[in-house]
């Protein structure tokens, strides 16, 4: 993709703040888009120690979309079933990999190896993490943001040695973390909320017991005075961690006895060994978000505005849309390609979304630790009778993080009627994740939706106009000139997705669904139009016969649409 921005007067398009692996992935997908960037990290080495470990099938999904997930896959175990024990009582498995995604078994690594992969990534793609940088202090107005930075010492890493310098940059992007400076320079700092008679004790090491060590299975206890979990990290380690109430623990790193002791007790397994720690921790918890997650052109990513708890392993992972987020609305904004309202909505977005991310892992807090006489015997008599109750009780039932979605955003659009769901059958609404679905590819080989949704006919942040002919042949004509109303924003690529049996005479790409499995995803009985942005979200729905509504939809986010030869317009 071509970068259409003149750089006169600015250093960069993009500057990251912090390379942990958010900042990564937010570079990452920058260059995946060719958006030109430069990242800093204060550190001068990547942190050791495998921290957050784990990727969900969505965040998979997204990194899949801009070139890095296989990457990730490839130095991490695939995890398909989680087993739970609620005091000592096994309840039913959770087949976490049985889910409508490609990727539906769980990625767990560490955090270092994946941090180590994403730099090797945006190596591989021409950019470099430049390390030892602090970023001192910012200042935007309304063309861009200058950036004073300078060079940390070899001894702490904290303070500036020689002068310092100034950096002109379109768009900033904070990954610094809970801790760093972005945030609280934007005026967005917030009081974290502590939990409070909880401590967390937990190790990496080699694991013998006797249940399976084939990598592929979590195991989560619930007893008496915690929650324990056991999952692995890279490299034949497993983790072992216990949340439990703090009294009578003394606040400082266990040792490898007493985590053996307290393991032993909770998984009632007395053979159970642990041998070879290579990170003994405690930790307590705080919690909170940021009221907004954009100022300006100011954006935070990941940590840098929430700090997460560690409740079903969510935290990074929400990170993760973030970065993907945020690079293909400055790719259209840098590339003139939409007005206002597409840079404007990730803070609705993204912000709303971790702020009720942070309600959910309360609830799992709650559930985990926080349960008492009472809520045990409740937990225990529903465990009898909801077979998926070991994914409520991590405070929420899409561990996977499928159903993400921004049912308010600006970009949303919607009108269709709904009423599958009045019988019964969901149909995805505008904001809602766009479902994946069998088809048959033009040349008559086996394909799936997903192929055709992301980065189309090469636009790493094209959009993708799904026209469903509801298994009518008649609706051919209007199916087609809903296609022609889109045509003068080249990057939004028209696929038919035809379920009756005909052969249209049309040179975009058809894809068959005489078996109805596209429709039916999709709840769609009559010929309709499913317009999806370039992170796999469905930003408008309409019917076929009304192709001015979607034209008036693309006018409103995309601008006027160019002329034959002309490129797109639109304030950065």
């Amino acid at each position: 993709m071509t970068n259409a921005t003149v750089h006169d007067g600015f250093d960069t398009d993009v500057i990251i703040i912090g390379a942990g692996p958010i900042g990564l992935t937010t570079a990452c997908a920058l260059a995946h888009h060719g958006i030109k960037f430069r990242l800093f990290e204060q550190r001068r080495h990547p942190k050791p120690h495998s921290r957050a470990n784990n990727l969900w099938a969505r965040p998979q999904e997204l990194l899949a979309s801009i070139g890095i997930r296989d990457a990730i896959a490839k130095n991490a175990y695939s995890i398909t079933q989680i087993n739970t024990l609620l005091n000592g009582r096994p309840v039913d498995p959770v087949a976490i990999a049985d889910v409508p995604s490609r990727y539906g078994p769980v990625l767990y690594s560490g955090q270092d190896v994946i941090e180590k992969t994403l730099s090797e990534q945006i190596e591989a793609k021409g950019g470099r993490v430049e390390r030892g940088i602090k970023a001192l202090s910012f200042e935007q107005d309304t063309a861009g943001v200058t950036v004073t930075i300078g060079t940390v010492g070899d001894d702490d890493g904290h303070h500036v040695q020689g002068p310092t310098e100034q950096l002109r940059c379109r768009y900033l992007i904070g990954a610094d973390g809970h801790g760093g400076t972005v945030r609280k320079a934007l005026g967005l700092d917030f009081e974290l909320k502590k939990l409070p008679h909880v401590i967390n004790r937990q190790l990496d090491a080699k694991l013998s017991w006797r249940r399976s060590l084939d990598f592929d299975h979590l195991w989560f206890f619930y007893y008496r005075h915690g929650f324990c979990g056991v999952l692995p990290v890279w490299k034949g380690y497993h983790r072992l961690f216990f949340l439990s109430d703090d009294t009578g623990i003394p606040d400082r790193d266990p040792t490898l006895e007493e985590m053996q002791a307290i393991a032993r007790e909770v998984t009632e397994d007395e053979t159970l060994t642990i041998t070879d720690p290579i990170w003994i921790t405690h930790s307590r918890f705080q919690h909170g978000a940021a009221d907004h997650y954009a100022a300006g052109r100011v954006y935070l990513v990941g940590d840098a505005g929430h700090e997460s708890l560690p409740a079903g392993g969510q935290g990074m992972n929400s990170g993760f849309h973030d970065a993907v987020g945020i690079a293909w609305r400055l790719a259209m904004a840098l590339n003139r390609s939409g007005t206002s309202l597409v840079l404007d909505s990730y803070d609705p977005e993204r912000g709303s979304e971790h702020r009720a991310l942070d309600g959910r892992q309360v609830r799992g807090f709650e559930n985990s630790v926080y349960r008492g006489v009472l809520k045990d015997a409740a937990i225990d008599l529903t465990a009898r009778f909801v077979p998926s109750i070991g994914a409520y009780i991590q405070g929420t039932a899409d561990l996977q993080q499928l159903s993400v979605a921004y049912p308010d955003s600006p970009l949303n659009e919607d009108h269709l009627t709904g009423l599958a769901d009045l019988v019964g059958k969901h149909a995805p609404k505008a904001g809602e994740r766009a479902p994946d679905a069998k088809v048959i590819a033009p040349d008559g080989r086996s394909a799936t939706l997903f192929q055709y949704l992301y980065n189309p006919d090469g636009h790493s942040w094209g959009w993708t106009l799904l026209a469903f002919d509801g298994r009518d042949k008649a609706a051919i004509a209007a199916l087609d000139a809903a296609c022609a109303a889109v045509r003068g924003w080249q990057f939004v690529r028209p696929r038919l997705v035809l379920a009756a049996a005909f052969a249209s005479a049309s040179d975009l790409i058809t894809l068959s669904d005489l078996d109805h499995e596209a429709h039916a995803a999709y709840g769609l009985q009559a010929a309709a139009l499913i317009l999806v942005r370039p992170d796999g979200h469905i930003a408008y729905r309409g019917a076929a016969d009304h192709p001015e509504k979607l034209r008036s939809y693309c006018e409103k986010i995309f601008g006027p649409a160019a002329k034959s030869g002309d490129a797109q317009v639109s304030s950065m």
